[in-house]
């Protein structure tokens, strides 16, 4: 079986079953396990199935999971370090932020002078401690429930108090982000606390490594045509960058 012929016959169970490991798919095709995990990568560069740990599943699957953010602080940490440093042309000298709770959003303000004015208010408690360190950093810390998994303040109070400010630019993180659905979370509460910040922001720039890219999460916080900027690396695929800047986004790789 030629590789072309394996893949479809790869993309074609996964869709059939819902999901397939990576051993199981070695041992029914009869090739190694780096064989599949290549195969795989193939598949998702062309939006034919999403990878997770231990295997894949089809790309049309709606994730409704999500790590706690001390895991994911170390998945594709040096893009998410590349994008920080990208995004930090775009703050608004002596202007004002909102920055939302996330692994590649917390890296934004390490390329900041700590002395240069700047107005920040986040959701994000690691994000706040960090910030204290930054005397021309004027920082309001958003009230609200602490929900553990992200460290990020959400509920009622939070979204209340975001709905009462007006910021230069926005930061958001995101689990996915499509050119048909927008940008994703898995949780709704942080998803409310997301769409308040994208309502009080003139600007919205998203953060995101490419492994988000053509992933759909079960509650939206920004249509496509809310998102400005998207800052992501040069893993990317070409095809859903271009989707992305057809659909009106400003792309920037990193």
């Amino acid at each position: 079986m030629y590789a072309e012929e394996r893949q479809q016959a790869i993309a074609e169970w996964v869709s059939r079953h819902g999901r397939a490991a990576v051993t199981q798919l070695a041992d029914r095709f009869d090739v190694t396990p780096e064989t599949v995990r290549r195969d795989l990568d193939r598949l998702e560069e062309h939006g034919l199935v999403r990878r997770v740990h231990g295997g894949a599943v089809p790309a049309t699957a709606i994730t409704v999971l999500e790590t706690d953010v001390d895991s994911r602080q170390h998945e594709q940490a040096e893009q998410k370090q590349r994008i920080a440093a990208r995004a930090v042309a775009l703050l608004p000298s002596g202007g004002s932020i909102v920055l939302d709770a996330g692994t590649t959003t917390s890296r934004l303000l390490d390329g900041h002078r700590p002395d240069e004015e700047l107005t920040v208010v986040t959701n994000s408690i690691p994000i706040a401690l960090r910030l204290t360190q930054h005397e021309g950093v004027n920082l309001t810390m958003v009230g609200g429930r602490v929900r553990g998994t992200t460290h990020a303040v959400v509920g009622p109070e939070a979204v209340a108090h975001l709905a009462g400010l007006r910021v230069d630019v926005a930061f958001l993180g995101t689990n996915g982000l499509t050119e048909g659905f927008g940008a994703s979370t898995p949780d709704p509460d942080e998803a409310a606390a997301k769409t308040a910040m994208v309502d009080a922001a003139h600007q919205v720039v998203v953060l995101a490594d490419a492994t988000k890219l053509g992933r759909e999460h079960l509650h939206r916080f920004a249509r496509p045509d809310q998102v400005d900027v998207l800052v992501t690396d040069t893993d990317a695929n070409p095809a859903r960058v271009a989707a992305l800047e057809t659909a009106g986004i400003t792309v920037v790789l990193a």
